[in-house]
C-alpha cells in the first residue's frame, strides 16, 4: 500500500479511538500495520498467537495484544522524510534533578550493602506539546533512526506508545534464536576513536552472564559473539550477540519470562533490582523496559523487543522515560547527565511538535 494512504487510514483509526500498531525492523524501510476492527482489549497468557504483543515491565505473564485475527493487515514501503538531527533543550527541573540523584545515592548504597551487583534507575520527563499529529509521528519517528527498531501502539485503553529501541530480547525463528547482551552508554561524537571505561565494561559483562545464565538450560547449543560497539542514535553502547537452538520443548513464553528483565533495564540478581526498582523508583513504569513485538505462526517466530527509547503520550504531554544501569562506580551527576542525553532520541522526534 502507498504510504500515505495507509498514513491516512492510521490517523483516521487514532481519531475513531480504535487500537493499532505499525512497526519497522532494524534497517528496513517496510512498514508492517495492524488496524483492529474494534476496541476490545485482548490480553495473552501464552505467546503463541499471531499479533503483536505488548508487555509491561511489571510482568506477570500477560501481556497486552493486537491479534492478526481481528485486525486488518497493511504493508508499506516508508519512503525516509528529511530528518536532521538537532540536540532539543527542554527546562532543567532542579529539584527533580535533586531527587533523582538521591536515588542514585541510596541506590549505591544499597550495592554497597550487597543487595545487588547492579540495578537499573530510572525516572519520567513530561514535555509539553505545542501541537500533535499522529502523521507527523510517523513521518518523524519512522525517518529518524533507520537501525533501530520503531513502532507506534495505540488502545484507548493503554494510550499511545511509540519508539526507537536498540535492544533485541529475542528473536525466533522455529527454534533457532538470537538475542543481545547491550549496555554502557555514551555520546556518539563525529566518528572519534571510542574508549569504555572499566565500569561500563563490567556492566556489560554482567548482562552477557545474566543472559547465558538464563538461556543454557533451554538450549541445545549457544554462541557467542565478540564485544563490540555499537550505534544506535547520538548513542553508542556495548553489545554482544547471542546465536544458538532451542530444545524442542522449550516456547517462546518461556524464554520472554527468563530473559525478562534483562540486567540492562533491572539489575542483577534480577528479581532483587526489580524489587528494590519496584519499592524505591517512585512511579510506574507501566511499558517502559517491558517488552514488545510481532508473532508469527503461533509462537514459533518472533521478534521480541526492549521497550527502552520509548514515550507516552497523552493528549498535549508526551511523556518520555530515560534510565541507567547504577553499580559501585556509579557517579550520580555523570548518570543523570547520561539519562539527559538518552533523553534526545524521543526529543529529536518531537522537535517539530515543541
Amino acid at each position: 500500500m502507498n504510504f500515505n494512504l495507509l498514513s491516512k487510514k492510521i490517523s483516521n483509526h487514532y481519531l475513531k479511538k480504535l487500537p493499532f500498531v505499525i512497526y519497522s525492523k532494524p534497517n528496513s524501510n517496510d512498514l508492517s500495520a495492524l488496524l483492529q476492527k474494534d476496541d476490545f482489549l485482548h490480553e495473552i497468557k501464552e505467546l503463541n498467537k499471531a499479533g503483536f504483543v505488548l508487555s509491561p515491565f511489571n510482568y506477570h505473564n500477560s501481556s497486552f495484544f493486537i491479534p492478526e485475527i481481528e485486525s486488518e493487515i497493511y504493508i508499506s514501503e516508508f519512503v525516509k522524510a528529511p530528518f536532521t538531527a538537532e540536540v532539543t533543550s527542554v527546562s532543567n527541573d532542579e529539584h527533580e534533578e535533586g531527587n533523582y540523584i538521591k536515588l542514585l545515592e541510596n541506590t549505591i548504597e544499597a550495592i554497597k550493602n550487597d543487595i545487588a551487583s547492579k540495578i537499573v534507575i530510572s525516572r519520567p520527563k513530561n514535555v509539553k506539546l505545542q501541537s500533535f499529529s499522529i502523521d507527523k509521528l510517523l513521518k518523524r519517528l519512522f525517518s529518524a533512526y533507520p537501525t533501530a527498531f520503531r513502532y507506534i501502539w495505540f488502545h484507548p485503553r493503554t494510550g499511545l506508545w511509540c519508539g526507537a529501541t536498540p535492544e533485541t530480547l529475542v528473536n525466533l525463528d522455529n527454534n533457532m534464536f538470537t538475542t543481545m547482551a547491550l549496555a554502557g552508554t555514551q555520546p556518539y561524537i563525529n566518528d572519534e576513536p571510542v574508549t569504555w571505561r572499566p565500569k561500563e565494561q563490567d556492566e556489560q559483562q554482567q548482562v552477557t552472564n545474566m543472559i547465558l545464565d538464563k538461556l543454557k538450560p533451554a538450549t541445545s547449543s549457544l554462541e557467542i559473539s565478540k564485544t563490540y560497539t555499537h550505534r544506535a542514535g547520538s548513542l553508542l553502547h556495548l553489545r554482544t550477540d547471542i546465536t544458538g537452538k532451542l530444545n524442542n520443548n522449550t516456547t517462546l513464553t518461556a524464554v520472554a519470562s527468563a530473559l525478562h528483565p534483562t540486567p540492562a533495564v533491572g539489575g542483577n540478581p534480577k528479581e532483587i533490582a526489580q524489587e528494590f526498582i519496584l519499592e524505591n523508583e517512585g512511579y510506574n513504569r507501566e511499558f517502559y523496559t517491558g517488552f514488545f513485538g510481532p508473532i508469527f505462526n503461533d509462537g514459533t517466530s518472533a521478534n521480541l523487543m526492549v521497550n527502552l527509547r520509548c514515550m507516552k503520550i497523552e493528549d498535549d504531554v508526551a511523556r518520555i522515560f530515560v534510565g541507567g544501569g547504577i553499580t559501585l562506580e556509579s557517579n550520580p551527576k555523570e548518570e543523570w547527565q547520561e539519562t539527559q542525553n538518552k533523553m534526545q532520541t524521543m526529543l529529536q522526534v518531537l522537535q517539530p511538535m515543541l
